[in-house]
């Protein structure tokens, strides 16, 4: 796994410095399957109805619930590689 989780380290460097700002769809996707990959099922609370933003972000991170880890680091890196593209 370690050079899979190499490729995931790059590609999670290389979305800092598109030459586009992401979708707001996009960026959930990277947000979801960085935290999928990095820390495993989402924990704790969902967050209150006013933090949109909280909510969003946990929700779809609990759509990745039960993904293995490199699963979710090779749809990071596909998603980060079509970015580019």
């Amino acid at each position: 796994m370690s050079e899979l989780r190499q490729e995931f380290d790059d590609a999670a460097e290389r979305v800092q410095n598109l030459s586009e700002r992401p979708s707001n769809d996009d960026l959930l996707e990277l947000y979801a399957l960085y935290k999928q990959a990095t820390e495993g099922d989402v924990s704790g609370k969902r967050p209150g109805l006013t933090n949109f933003k909280g909510r969003a972000k946990y929700d779809a991170w609990k759509g990745k619930k039960g993904m293995e880890s490199e699963k979710a680091m090779r749809e990071y890196i596909a998603l980060v590689e079509r970015l580019e593209g």
